[in-house]
């Protein structure tokens, strides 16, 4: 079968729900990305990349390569760029540890891309409670909370009993073995005490940055008109 006639993407789905089409790249062919990237191209759109290994980024044509914004540890990619950088600090990306900095950094991405550049704290995980306490007055400035945490994910329901925001949980797959790749982290969360907390799928910064806009664009409705 032509990779041509396999792919069609939705690059009307900004005008229909405020968010863009991203591309989830595990899983695909160069092929396939390649086709993806030619017809966005073609049609002077633009485009989110996610989980783009960097084995699947070497192996695109060189022209291609030099286009991409392309960042490593979260495996996302901008192509051709992000939309115009409108909005400051409305998103806090909260992780518990520097293990959780892919998927956070995945969630930064994608708000990066949409035109938020979101405050970033990282290491600030319940087992020195004093760390997230020394950023806490940062935290409670922004509209919507990522919380981005793996082992026993206790973080974001800490900060749901402190600030008032929005918090969007994130369970991530680091741990030892009980920790059993973010199964315990993610039901910690689901099963939270704090009202209110929003919990996506495990390793899904991508997701949670998806609920941050959404939530954007519902207490700021101008921003549904970029």
């Amino acid at each position: 079968m032509n990779v041509e006639s396999e792919i069609s993407l939705d690059l009307n789905r900004r005008q229909r729900t405020g968010l863009d089409e991203a591309v989830y790249c595990a899983g695909k062919s160069v092929d396939h990305i390649l086709e993806i990237l030619r017809q966005v191209d073609e049609q002077g759109a633009r485009i989110l990349l996610t989980r783009l290994e960097r084995a699947q980024f070497d192996e695109l044509p060189e022209p291609y390569r030099q286009r991409l914004d392309y960042d490593p540890l979260s495996a996302t990619a901008f192509f051709p760029d992000r939309h115009p950088e409108l909005w400051l600090d409305r998103v806090t990306v909260v992780a518990a540890g520097t293990s959780d900095a892919a998927v956070a950094r995945e969630a930064s991405r994608t708000l990066e891309y949409s035109g938020e550049t979101p405050l970033h704290i990282t290491d600030v995980g319940v087992a020195g409670l004093w760390r997230l306490m020394d950023r806490l007055e940062e935290i409670r400035r922004a509209r919507v909370v990522i919380a981005v945490a793996g082992m026993d994910g206790a973080l974001p329901t800490v900060l749901a009993g402190l600030i008032d925001a929005p918090i969007i949980a994130v369970p991530t797959s680091v741990g030892y073995g009980a920790a059993e790749g973010g199964q315990t982290a993610l039901k910690a969360m689901l099963a939270s005490c704090a009202s209110g907390l929003t919990v996506t799928n495990i390793d899904n910064g991508y997701g949670g940055a998806c609920a941050a806009l959404r939530i954007l664009g519902a207490i700021a409705p101008e921003a549904k008109s970029t």
